[in-house]
């Protein structure tokens, strides 16, 4: 393989296992010294084990690699700014941040507890900035880096029972076009990935109908491991013009995400009412509404 990543080192969050423990080893395979971020607890919070991300760092230095474990959380300020700065203890600089970690709490929206909804935007939202901003000082400073965050189809464009997910994960896809665009100045990059893979997290997902048990079925042939080659490319100086875009990556497929643009408009010279918008511009839109699909209304083909 060649060293698209030799000198450079990648901070991945979420890394003991699924999408995340492939990235980094994808990464450390292409030369990267590594820190490998993974808290250690369940899909729910409870428990807090030390071993994923060690794993992960013993896998690594065993093919002769570099890297180094994390169990901070992303969703601490403090942590995350713990584990930019394991990245500069360990190997002096940082130049690429993938923002992996995730949790979840699928319940229906007239059913979801605040506590379930803040405590998946807490690790998604709140964590991809926590962590990305502790970076921020370092790439500016080097006018170099690259930001990687995992976004998903159910905030791009929809799934039952995530309503905290999806708000996080279409949440990211802003925050990501933000950093893109505070940050080129200083050559920094930032883009965001939605990763199909079926993992931990995905398992979690109920199957209790037969539309339900099809969907998980369909998800158990997308493997984690191949989102890794396409987010080393990000991250190396090969995606250096690369910025403020939305991909998606399943099996051996790779997507490029149109974003919001106005498709239709309609305008009056003397205002409007809301009988005349009732009447004119509800019918005038009505056969460019977007229905209300979910991700499997879309991705309808078994994966490559």
């Amino acid at each position: 393989m060649e060293m698209m990543m030799k000198g450079k080192v990648a901070l991945v969050t979420g890394a003991g296992r699924g999408v995340g423990k492939g990235v980094a080893l994808e990464l450390a395979r292409a030369g990267a010294a590594v820190v490998v971020n993974d808290l250690g607890v369940s899909l729910e919070g409870d428990g807090e084990d030390k071993s994923p991300a060690q794993e992960v760092v013993d896998e690594i230095k065993a093919a002769g690699g570099e890297a180094v474990a994390n169990t901070d959380s992303v969703a601490d300020w403090d942590g995350a700014h713990a584990m930019v700065q394991a990245a500069l203890d360990s190997f002096g600089r940082i130049d690429a941040v993938v923002n992996n970690a995730g949790n979840l709490r699928d319940v229906l929206f007239h059913k979801m507890s605040e506590e379930e909804f803040d405590a998946v935007i807490a690790v998604h939202l709140k964590g991809t900035f926590n962590v990305s901003r502790a970076a921020a000082p370092h790439l500016k400073e080097q006018a170099s880096g690259a930001y990687i965050h995992m976004t998903s189809t159910s905030g791009l464009i929809g799934n039952f029972g995530q309503a905290n997910y999806a708000a996080a994960k279409l949440g990211i896809a802003g925050l990501s076009k933000s950093i893109a665009l505070d940050m080129q100045r200083f050559h920094v990059r930032s883009n965001a990935v939605a990763p199909f893979a079926w993992t931990r997290m995905v398992s979690s997902i109920p199957a209790n109908t037969p539309e339900q048990q099809k969907r998980v079925e369909g998800l158990k042939k997308l493997i984690p491991e191949k989102i890794a080659p396409f987010v080393v490319a990000l991250a190396s100086d090969a995606g250096a013009s690369v910025t403020g875009q939305l991909f998606g990556v399943r099996n051996n497929e790779i997507y490029l995400f149109s974003q919001p643009r106005p498709i239709r408009t309609a305008h009056t010279a003397d205002g409007w009412t809301p009988e005349a918008i009732a009447e004119r511009v509800f019918p005038q839109f009505e056969n460019d509404f977007y229905p209300l699909h979910r991700s499997g209304d879309v991705f309808t083909w078994d994966p490559v």
